[in-house]
């Protein structure tokens, strides 16, 4: 986004609500995967704690969750689009949802939950798809349907005699992949004017040992066909960043001429970050920056200008839209509403975490932001250790330098506060385990599930 200080991505209608509001600069996802970092975002808790570990484990409403406790207070809440839950006939706390995109089957990818290393097997075809650069996709449709619904839903609701207070959560795709992008928008974007990316390993960059083995589980970058092709990916990225601010415009112009922009509270966030080429990584399924920091903005009546520089959690917005409504929300221990942080002064010492359990992973890997640095705990991998306020591209791995050692203990001892990882590890692996005998083995589960992107439902 520009407002974030990006160089040259297009986000004018972001931008605009940032100035009106507040824009949180440290904001993470608690797992870099969607459906499991979507379970997250619907009850307040971390993965270990829902134990929906992978894209194989949607969210089914079992555990409650803000939607909830929405509706217990008689407030209506609705959904229109992208969930990525189990099935509309779950009672996931919408009172109604919209054209939901859910995982496919119900059951979601079964096959990438064989994770250890002498089972698993590797992704099929290529992730970001068959054809990259300008053009259409069935998720450019579906964008599109969901804003028009969307707009016709803020019409509607303008006009109703219903003058109780209301929540609508909205799921647009853009910019996940396919990497395919409408032309208006892969044009702001010439792929020969692109700069390179960071720490890529055709210039000697050696990746980490775990995140290696991850990215063998789809390697996107050894899939492009030339040079060009992969210039043509970041080009269709930034389209799609800059296709998604369109829609979101047009959002907010639909609020704003139906008279209830000044009233409305409005937060815009994702499920987790891309790795847009850096470190020769795509998508996202990893610890680093690009992967598992999202971005976050809230703006509306008594809502702070500004920005803020605590850190904060998909898990902390969970407990914002509760208590925004003066309900409770029995969420993990520590988050809290975004509006009391926004108004206190910034506390960069306070700890998020963020873990991962999915696709690629050989083991469990996690995240741990306190100040000024960032640790990575892989089982049975050497730890990462990073000083973002010195390095903020995370070029400099500081675990093995004598100098950070208190430094590493402390992270690891603040990780191990909040959960103990090898136990985690081994739940995540006899849960997923349990999960592909429920499904009749490891042949039956290597046939379950969408092989890349979830297709959309019917428009």
């Amino acid at each position: 986004m520009g407002c974030a200080g990006h160089p040259f991505v297009q986000t004018p209608n972001l931008d605009a609500l940032a100035a009106r509001g507040m824009r949180f600069e440290n904001a993470y996802t608690p797992s870099s995967i969607c459906v499991p970092a979507r379970a997250c975002f619907a009850t307040g808790r971390y993965v270990h704690q829902t134990r929906l570990w992978d894209n194989a484990m949607p969210y089914t409403g079992e555990i409650p969750g803000w939607g909830h406790a929405l509706q217990a207070k008689g407030v209506p809440v609705e959904s229109i689009g992208k969930l990525h839950y189990r099935s509309e006939e779950d009672p996931a706390g919408f009172d109604t949802e919209h054209l939901p995109m859910m995982v496919a089957g119900g059951v979601g990818m079964v096959w990438a939950s064989i994770r250890k290393e002498d089972e698993r097997v590797f992704g099929k075809g290529r992730m970001l798809g068959d054809n990259i650069g300008p053009g259409t996709s069935k998720y450019i449709d579906y964008d599109a349907a969901v804003t028009s619904r969307t707009v016709e839903w803020i019409k509607n609701r303008a006009t109703t005699e219903d003058d109780r207070p209301w929540c609508l959560y909205v799921g647009l795709v853009a910019p996940h992949f396919p990497l395919v992008a409408p032309q208006k928008f892969f044009d702001l974007y010439p792929p020969d004017s692109l700069p390179d990316v960071k720490l890529h390993p055709r210039d000697g960059y050696e990746r980490h040992p775990w995140v290696e083995k991850q990215n063998a589980f789809m390697d996107s970058e050894a899939k492009f066909e030339n040079e060009d092709e992969r210039l043509r990916a970041m080009a269709a990225y930034y389209g799609l960043c800059s296709w998604l601010d369109h829609n979101i415009g047009e959002i907010l112009r639909a609020l704003e001429s139906s008279g209830m922009l000044a009233d409305t509270t409005i937060v815009y966030t994702s499920d987790h970050g891309d790795n847009v080429g850096a470190r020769g990584l795509w998508g996202k399924s990893n610890l680093y920056q690009e992967s598992v920091t999202v971005p976050m903005i809230m703006a509306g009546p008594d809502t702070p200008q500004g920005s803020c520089e605590t850190p904060v959690s998909l898990i902390d917005l969970s407990m914002t839209i509760a208590s925004h409504f003066g309900a409770k929300l029995n969420g993990a221990e520590g988050i809290r509403s975004l509006h009391d942080i926004a108004r206190e002064p910034a506390d960069k010492n306070r700890i998020i975490l963020s873990e991962y359990h999915a696709a690629g992973a050989v083991s469990g890997a996690f995240m741990l932001r306190k100040g000024r640095f960032k640790y990575h705990h892989y089982i049975g991998f050497p730890p990462e250790l990073f000083d973002l306020e010195n390095d903020p591209e995370e070029t400099s791995n500081l675990a093995s330098d004598p100098v950070f050692r208190g430094v590493l203990s402390e992270m690891e001892q603040n990780l191990r506060a909040i959960c103990d990882p090898d136990a985690v590890d081994a739940q995540a692996f006899s849960d997923q385990a349990a999960l592909i005998a429920q499904f009749g083995g490891r042949e039956a589960a290597l046939t379950l599930g969408a092989s890349g992107a979830t297709p959309p439902p019917e428009t």
